[in-house]
Formats: C-alpha cells, structure tokens, sequence
C-alpha cells in the first residue's frame, strides 16, 4: 500500500524512491548460494566470450547471447523464479512505478531523438547511424540489463538477505565498481580512473536503492540499459 500523504502524487512518488512496502520474496540459504554461483560463472563466461570471440563475433550478438543466458540461468540452475528478482508482469506493477518508469523512458527517448541521433547525422551522415544502431546501441542495450540482472538482480538480493539492506547494497555495488566489469580502469591514470570510479560507485548506488526500494529489476535495468546505449552511441559519435 502506498503512503497515505503521497497517494494523490503517484507521479512524482517514483522520483523520491517512494514506491509502498512491496519486498522481494525471500528465498533460502541454498538458493542464494545458487545464484551467487551462477552470477560468478556467467561474468567468468563473458570474459572468456569477448576474450575469444570478439572481435571476429558482433558486439550484438555476444551480448545477446550473453542476456539470454543469463536469463535462463536463474530459473534452470540458480532454480529461482525471475519474478522473485523483480521482473514482475507489467500488471503487477503499482499506478507510481508505471508512472516513474513511463516519465524516465519518454525524456531519454526524446533527448536520443532530439539531440543525439542529430549528432550522428553531423558526424558521419546515415552510413555512421545506422552502423552504430547495430554496433553500439543494441548491444549496450543488451549489456546494461546483463549488468542489473546479475549485481542487482543475483548479487544484491542475496548480499541484503544476508546482511540487511545498507551492508548488501553497499558490498555489491563495491563489487560492480570495482570488479570485472571495470576493473579496465585500474590500468588507467589516476586522473582518469578514479573520476570514473567515482562516478561508476555513484550511479550504481542509486540504481542500487531505486532496485530495493522498487522491488521491481525491470526499472533499474531499462534504465541502465538506455543509459549504457546512450553514453556510448554519444562517445561514437565523435
């Protein structure tokens, strides 16, 4: 049930985090070590895929892949429901979430439209847009619900089962941070490497707390999907 004083601003609720009292359902000891596991094997596997394979494969369709097995992964190994990470059908979602969510998605998509899709344009005409939709929009797409999915989603459930929500946010997004999904920075100058950390930390914190509070995985991954897509596809287009 959503707070009583809010009931009437549902969309502005979602920028404040409030979303009711919906938590994620609990799941066991043996269960959450399964998906300590397989979130450990599927970035094992990634490393291995684009060390291997990348180049000569498409970003898109290595990461893809990657995504669906990931998906997959959860109900067939970790035996969890992905709906007790927080993919939840649209129709059990709360009027604030909806709102939030339809807000986010419709601002990003009209700044892609407005301002860089017309930077593309100007730095290499049509052949430079339509390469980098399927060379770097697509496959970032893919790779920022990959991201949410397993350290959010796998990660951050089990950590805040463990060890309550301030501990397990905090100890998984030090291992987003820090771990191998950037630990490419640590080769980095100083200059360089401790801005992004900084700011890597920070953004992950928030969609840490947005995940906990929401309850809901699909909004922080749509988000840091569109969010991955779009830093990249505007580095690209330089």
């Amino acid at each position: 049930m959503e707070t009583r004083g809010w009931s009437r601003h549902r969309h502005l609720r979602g920028h404040l985090l409030l979303f009711g009292e919906r938590r994620l359902p609990p799941h066991d000891h043996a269960a959450g070590v399964r998906l300590l596991t397989v979130a450990a094997g599927l970035e094992v596997t990634r490393l291995a895929a684009i060390g291997v394979l990348h180049p000569q494969t498409p970003l898109w369709v290595l990461l893809s892949l990657l995504l669906a097995v990931a998906l997959a992964s959860v109900p067939k190994l970790a035996r969890v429901r992905l709906s007790r990470l927080g993919l939840r059908r649209w129709n059990e979602w709360s009027p604030t979430e909806k709102s939030y969510f339809l807000q986010v998605v419709l601002l990003a998509s009209s700044f892609f439209l407005l301002v860089l899709i017309p930077a593309h344009w100007r730095a290499g005409g049509y052949p430079l847009l339509i390469r980098n939709l399927w060379s770097v929009l697509l496959p970032y797409l893919f790779f920022g619900f990959y991201q949410e999915l397993v350290y959010r989603g796998m990660l951050q459930s089990e950590l805040v089962r463990r060890w309550g929500a301030p501990a397990g946010i905090v100890a998984a997004n030090l291992l987003y941070t820090f771990g191998p999904l950037h630990w490419n920075y640590f080769g980095s100058s100083a200059s360089t490497a401790w801005p992004m950390f900084v700011s890597i930390f920070l953004i992950g914190l928030f969609f840490g707390l947005l995940y906990h509070r929401s309850a809901n995985l699909w909004i922080p991954a749509c988000f840091h999907a569109i969010g991955n897509a779009m830093i990249v596809w505007r580095l690209s287009a330089g």
